[in-house]
């Protein structure tokens, strides 16, 4: 996590800001948020969220490494479904499910600095998606931790995704116990499936035996909570359990009304860590 401070400047729309994401109370500076919103092109108001905190704060620990007080270029932030089918028709590298359409992903260079080694430096954190292919712009998402090159990148493969790739993400990564964490599951290619109310705590060294669970807040004792959106399936809520130790932990969430033999029956999200 970066201290939240960025330039960043969109080679696409022509936007640029400097933001301070942080508060000096720590506390999170909500316009500071709305200004990447507008430099990302993300339709907040239709959207009813921000572009990912936890990728924005992973960006800027980054930035901050290898450029200190450098400008963050983008040459591709938020692409809607439709500019995004525009773009794989063009022949371009765009998978059909992209994480740039759930606001977790940016193509973006620092001055001065490699792409090959920008690439390497985040491949090396395992903590999100990384691609390279070649010259000094790089994609990276707070997606499912990943890597490719241009030969290995996969964005023309031919079969259907049928949700194989779907991936759950909290906004952050440290939470207080009976925080409320929201969930967002990205990478979809079908939005008709469902969702178990109840969500599982695992301790992340041992991901087979729950130590905890709580029921999504939107759940209103449905069996199976449909997803038939994208801005559902950003909108699931819980508040963590209560006296639970602090910790490494996973969050998993179960499937229901499957469209997809292939599509997996479950998920556990990035890791999480509860403190007091």
């Amino acid at each position: 996590m970066g201290s939240g401070a960025m330039h960043l400047n969109n080679l696409r729309n022509n936007r640029e800001a400097k933001v301070e994401l942080l508060k000096p109370d720590g506390s999170f500076n909500e316009p500071a948020f709305s200004k990447v919103d507008w430099v990302f092109g993300y339709p907040t108001e239709e959207t009813g969220e921000h572009i990912s905190p936890r990728m924005l704060f992973m960006l800027s620990y980054f930035a901050e490494r290898l450029a200190p007080g450098k400008t963050i270029n983008i040459e591709s932030a938020y692409r809607s479904p439709e500019y995004n089918d525009q773009i794989r028709a063009q022949g371009n590298n765009a998978a059909k499910t992209s994480t740039h359409m759930d606001g977790l992903a940016l193509d973006f260079w620092l001055e001065g600095v490699d792409g090959k080694r920008l690439w390497e430096t985040i491949k090396a954190k395992n903590c999100g998606g990384i691609g390279h292919y070649g010259g000094k712009t790089v994609h990276f998402d707070a997606g499912r931790p990943r890597f490719w090159e241009a030969a290995t990148s996969g964005t023309r493969a031919p079969e259907p995704d049928n949700n194989r790739h779907l991936y759950l993400a909290t906004d952050f990564d440290r939470y207080a116990p009976q925080d409320r964490v929201r969930l967002s599951l990205s990478s979809l290619s079908s939005f008709a499936f469902g969702v178990r109310p109840t969500v599982q705590l695992f301790a992340a060294a041992n991901p087979q035996q729950p130590v905890g669970s709580v029921r999504l807040d939107q759940s209103a004792g449905a069996d199976c909570l449909q997803i038939g959106n994208r801005k559902a399936a950003h909108a699931l809520t819980a508040r963590l359990p209560a006296n639970t130790p602090p910790g490494r932990y996973l969050i998993k969430t179960e499937f229901c009304d499957k469209p997809f033999p292939q599509m997996p029956s479950e998920t556990f999200s990035n890791p999480i860590e509860l403190h007091r």
